[in-house]
């Protein structure tokens, strides 16, 4: 699997640690930044590490910043992406097998070290469930993109 990986200046100090779980487990990574703790917008590096999801060059994203708070935000207003919050690895999967997540944010500040493997690991090796349930919550999620563009006009 190729994996997108990208930090914003607060999660750069746990981005090589993600690079190390995700090689460990046999993926490629597609660096999207940044290279240092000197500031960024994470908004900036959240749509540099969706877009290789998007254009089919990654099969899923992993977003590191502060708390993670930031970069789910700016991801899931990202047509196409689906991102969970993981800051322990039952979100990781859960993510994955209910929602159907392509990406998960992570915070350097929250999530303990220990846990960086287990998180990737979970996130990575997780499956959608595919059953009516979960296609039918994913469907209504996919359709709030549709429902907003069509009451505020002017996001288009």
């Amino acid at each position: 699997m190729r994996v997108s990986l990208g930090a914003d200046h607060a999660g750069f100090p746990f981005k090589q640690l993600v690079h190390d779980a995700i090689t460990a487990l046999g993926h490629e990574v597609i660096d999207c930044g940044t290279d240092s703790t000197d500031p960024v917008d994470f908004p900036d590096i959240t749509v540099a590490t969706c877009i290789p999801v998007l254009d089919g060059r990654a099969e899923r994203a992993i977003l590191v910043c502060g708390s993670g708070a930031g970069a789910i935000m700016a991801a899931n207003k990202i047509r196409g992406i689906r991102c969970g919050l993981a800051n322990e690895p039952f979100s990781a999967h859960q993510a994955v097998e209910h929602d159907d997540a392509n990406a998960i944010a992570l915070g350097a500040w929250l999530a303990p070290r220990a846990f960086i493997d287990d998180i990737v690991a979970n996130f990575l090796n997780a499956t959608f469930d595919d059953d009516d349930d979960t296609r039918r919550r994913v469907a209504k999620l996919n359709a709030l993109d549709d429902r907003i563009a069509a009451l505020v006009p002017e996001l288009n």
